[in-house]
């Protein structure tokens, strides 16, 4: 995990500094080719460093280890055989995670009819769900504002190479304005770089979510059948 997290800001770098125009021309230099961008730029890298901060801390909580970890999952099948249900519930209040947040709903609902049971599993399902999305949509979130972002830079350029233009008197030089569209295009190089793996990562932790909470489910669903017979 230790590599994960030096890979990752290492592998956002390289995206951020990795440019046509560096590549072409040996005389630009990385730091050169990011002053170009301005602010907007600025911006653009820092939200690059935020979601390479977000993609490291979901590897450590958004895995089946952190979300329903099977020595949690022995202890309560064991203490559901045993029907020994408020062990169950002090083991699901001590060590709060997806798995036991639910169980511990639908231990609470003991006595009432199975009906009731089911819904209050259901509905903590929902919305322990809810919120392992909501905490990966900041991903998606910066997926998409860094084109937009991108495309700002990109239009700010533009203008300011336009006006450039039209307030010279007689001819310009290319040099007169060229900073403005180095600017143009390194904001959407740069905006295209952050949202490019910043979606692959959110799309492979909103999979991840999906078989973890699927999984988590069945193996609840099995532990509370038992109570349907006994309705």
């Amino acid at each position: 995990m230790s590599r994960l997290r030096l890979f990752i800001p290492a592998f956002f770098a390289f995206l951020l500094t990795s440019s046509p125009a560096s590549a072409a021309e040996g005389d630009v230099s990385v730091i050169d080719a990011l002053i170009a961008a301005g602010p907007i730029g600025g911006l653009i890298i820092v939200m690059s460093m935020v979601g390479g901060a977000l993609i490291v801390e979901h590897f450590t909580s958004i895995k089946r280890e952190k979300l329903a970890p099977a020595e949690i999952i022995d202890e309560i099948e064991e203490l559901f055989a045993e029907e020994n249900y408020a062990e169950a519930l002090e083991v699901c209040e001590s060590d709060p995670c997806f798995f036991t947040n639910v169980c511990a709903a639908g231990i609470r609902k003991l006595g009432t009819p199975f009906a009731a049971i089911e819904k209050s599993l259901e509905e903590m399902e929902d919305e322990e769900s809810v919120k392992l999305h909501q905490k990966i949509g900041w991903l998606s979130l910066i997926a998409g504002i860094g084109p937009m972002m991108g495309l700002f830079g990109t239009v700010t350029g533009m203008v300011g190479a336009f006006a450039t233009i039209g307030n010279a008197k007689g001819g310009v030089e290319p040099s007169e304005f060229a900073a403005d569209i180095s600017m143009a295009l390194m904001t959407t190089v740069l905006g295209l770089t952050v949202a490019i793996p910043t979606q692959a990562f959110y799309a492979f932790f909103r999979n991840r979510v999906t078989i973890v909470t699927l999984e988590s489910g069945a193996i609840i669903e099995d532990l509370f059948e038992r109570f349907r017979s006994a309705d």
